[in-house]
């Protein structure tokens, strides 16, 4: 074969890198252009006295936004997201706070995101929802009316509850309707003997309802009434 018949031999090899080259070269000319949008979920963070209020709905960790840029810039958000820092949106009157304000959301990350602009929010509406945060106090009463006693049996103590008393926080309008008194019922069948026992307190179960305890220690004694000989 002569020289000139091996220069024109085929060459998979050869051209398989030409096509990578002109690949990449079209991407990184597409990426510096500007113009493109994209929607793009970012983190954002809710600004309010938590000391003092609650939120009564579930605040989104992320929302959609519709981004528009460059396209390295954009390439960036889409697939480097761990890298956003949290848009911080300031509720300044949570208990008058009905929605998220779009207007106020886009001008937040327009300041932090220089190199993008907000084309618009993937939503049409954000209801917000906040209550006053108030703790309660609650005494706790054994329900010694409905104790199941063995017969001739009967309490000879007084019945220690351990601790008396509770605390539940959460929204104000939730705790308005709970009562300042918690009847403990104590379980067990035809008791005979002394009683030691931790029992949960299961009244509270609303996921927005944090109770300081959810176990009390009852105890108390118990004798046994003696029949009198005629």
């Amino acid at each position: 074969m002569t020289p000139s018949a091996r220069s024109k031999t085929f060459q998979p090899v050869k051209l398989i890198l030409c096509l990578l080259a002109a690949s990449l070269f079209w991407l990184l000319n597409a990426l510096n252009k500007t113009g493109y949008s994209r929607n793009v979920n970012y983190p954002i963070q809710f600004v309010y006295d938590d000391s003092l209020y609650i939120p009564t709905t579930p605040l989104p960790q992320t929302i959609t936004l519709n981004l528009v840029g460059s396209g390295w810039y954009l390439f960036g958000q889409a697939f480097l997201p761990f890298q956003n820092d949290p848009i911080k949106y300031v509720v300044n009157n949570p208990l008058r706070a009905k929605s998220i304000n779009t207007s106020v959301l886009a001008e937040a990350l327009d300041e932090q995101a220089k190199n993008l602009r907000v084309n618009y929010i993937v939503a049409d509406t954000f209801e917000l929802g906040f209550d006053r945060r108030t703790i309660k106090t609650i005494h706790l009463v054994a329900d010694s009316l409905h104790l199941n006693m063995a017969p001739r049996h009967v309490v000879t103590s007084l019945i220690n509850i351990t601790p008396n008393t509770i605390t539940v926080e959460g929204p104000a309008k939730l705790l308005k309707g709970v009562s300042d008194t918690l009847v403990v019922r104590i379980p067990g069948q035809r008791i005979a003997q002394n009683y030691d026992e931790e029992l949960s307190i299961n009244h509270f179960k609303h996921p927005l309802l944090k109770v300081s305890t959810e176990k009390v220690f009852v105890s108390f004694e118990v004798g046994e009434l003696l029949s009198v000989e005629q």
